[in-house]
């Protein structure tokens, strides 16, 4: 990752990258665990069990009744998006500095397609974003998603940026040779978790984020 960075595309995760959606996945899987496991699930409970999209979760704790589980849960998931209405302040002007600057701008996200779809369309981000990769009911699959979305646009690794709020993120990222970004902005981040992952960069703010585009987005 040294020398000159010609950026040409990025790729973001969504919850706790695009906006604040964590607490909403966290209060739709607890209604529906509570619903259909009788207990009490704690946000750290609950995200223990990220790495398949929602499907992969309850086909594993709720099984014969998983498709019931998971409507209720999208149910629940839109209802509680009353609480993230919007993106985290700067991420629109962001993004469209993007498309301004013709960067490629895509999604890699371990959820499910519907909640995907609710958040992005909740958020009015669908229409800045070519490519949309969910995830997967059999466990995670962001490096094999980043890849398809790097053979789509046909742009090099090494001129698109990851960024992610997770140190996982960071992990997926350097194995595919994408920039690694870390997003420590959401309340929900670690900034030291991430820091210690070693990403090229790490931004506590979005407005941080922005400065590194306009440096180091340099298109050819």
């Amino acid at each position: 990752m040294k020398g000159t960075i010609t950026l040409k595309g990025i790729i973001f995760d969504l919850d706790g990258t695009l906006a604040n959606t964590l607490p909403v996945c966290f209060t739709a899987f607890r209604q529906a665990f509570f619903e259909y496991l009788n207990r009490h699930f704690t946000d750290e409970e609950i995200s223990s069990y990220f790495g398949p999209s929602e499907e992969g979760i309850f086909q594993r704790l709720v099984q014969s009744e998983w498709q019931a589980c998971l409507q209720m849960y999208l149910d629940e998931y839109e209802k509680a998006h009353a609480i993230c209405e919007q993106p985290f302040p700067g991420i629109e002007t962001a993004l469209s500095y993007c498309q301004q600057k013709n960067i490629a701008l895509g999604i890699v996200t371990g959820k499910g397609r519907d909640s995907a779809a609710i958040s992005l369309r909740y958020l009015g981000l669908e229409d800045y974003f070519d490519t949309i990769k969910t995830g997967s009911a059999n466990g995670g699959i962001k490096p094999l998603a980043i890849k398809s979305v790097l053979e789509k646009w046909k742009i090099a690794p090494e001129c698109v940026a990851y960024v992610g709020d997770s140190p996982s993120d960071m992990v997926d990222a350097k194995e595919v040779g994408v920039i690694p970004l870390a997003a420590a902005w959401a309340k929900t981040a670690s900034f030291e978790r991430l820091e210690a992952m070693a990403p090229l960069a790490t931004f506590s703010t979005v407005e941080n984020f922005i400065d590194w585009i306009r440096l180091h987005g340099q298109i050819q």
